[in-house]
């Protein structure tokens, strides 16, 4: 297998096989993102690709879960994903599923026929980063999509067969948009109705470009109390029409949450609550990572 640069996954593809399917990010303009600023974006040449699934064939006696790298490997064409997946399915027939994440635009450039078949290929998963349901937050971010492109390549999402799993972040608005990023970002995951949402906390490495607006003050991190306060009033907001797992349980966060929208909201309330009333119950900023 050859990689190039730092290899970025989400938590939940911990044991699954890493492919490179592109180098970098294509937006790459994120103001919080540091994970591909030393990478100029590429497409990987789809041979090169299949040289990789073929050594990982001859490394591995079994393969369960494949994901695609980097940032947004749904770029790529449609036709060269399927060259990818069906090399896939040939050589590794015990794969369960095939994840990659997305971006809205890469989504809404495919059609609904395109990404249903890709679902019929074995893409089972996509993870998308909305960070905020807040377009006044999208902006400052320079996230590059609309409230309502997100929601809708979602919609798309689902509609396919895949699953979307959807990141919203904590502290994301600092102290001055706190509020209104709560409250979007439940709106947007009732909107969504994807089938998977996580909240991470705010961490940044210096080579986020927020970083310099953290040291002139423009920018204000919120503290463990404060992201308690954003997350509580997101959940308050968050009323999907399905069933949608929603975890907040990643090394950044302060409390950890888990459970499934609607029914479990409740609980998780009461669970921040209790928090609210023992702020020792938090994680200790020298126990957050990214």
């Amino acid at each position: 297998m050859r990689y190039e640069g730092d290899i970025y996954r989400p938590p939940s593809e911990a044991y699954s096989l890493l492919v490179q399917v592109t180098i970098g990010c294509s937006h790459n303009k994120c103001t919080f993102c540091s994970m591909f600023k030393d990478k100029r974006f590429r497409v990987r040449d789809v041979n090169e690709v299949i040289e990789d699934i073929e050594d990982a064939r001859r490394q591995y006696r079994r393969v369960e879960k494949i994901f695609l790298c980097d940032g947004d490997a749904l770029c790529l064409a449609t036709s060269k994903l399927i060259v990818i997946l069906d090399k896939i399915r040939e050589l590794f027939p015990e794969c369960e599923r095939v994840s990659v994440y997305g971006r809205a635009g890469d989504v809404l450039r495919k059609t609904p026929e395109e990404l249903k078949q890709l679902y019929e290929k074995g893409i089972g998963m996509v993870y998308l980063g909305a960070e905020s349901g807040s377009q006044k937050v999208l902006d400052a971010i320079h996230k590059n999509a609309t409230r309502e492109e997100l929601i809708e390549a979602v919609h798309m999402i689902e509609a396919s067969g895949m699953k979307a799993s959807v990141t919203f972040i904590s502290g994301m608005a600092g102290k001055a948009g706190w509020r209104e990023h709560a409250i979007e970002s439940g709106k947007m995951i009732s909107e969504m109705n994807a089938s998977y949402v996580s909240l991470l906390t705010l961490m940044l490495d210096r080579r986020a470009p927020i970083v310099a607006q953290i040291e002139s003050g423009e920018f204000e991190l919120l503290n463990g109390e404060e992201v308690l306060q954003e997350t509580y009033l997101l959940l308050q907001n968050a009323n999907p029409e399905k069933e949608c797992v929603f975890r907040s349980n990643h090394a950044s966060n302060y409390l950890s949450l888990r459970g499934n929208l609607p029914q479990d909201r409740d609980a998780m309330l009461t669970q921040i609550e209790r928090a609210m009333k023992h702020p020792e119950l938090l994680k200790d900023e020298r126990f957050r990572m990214l």
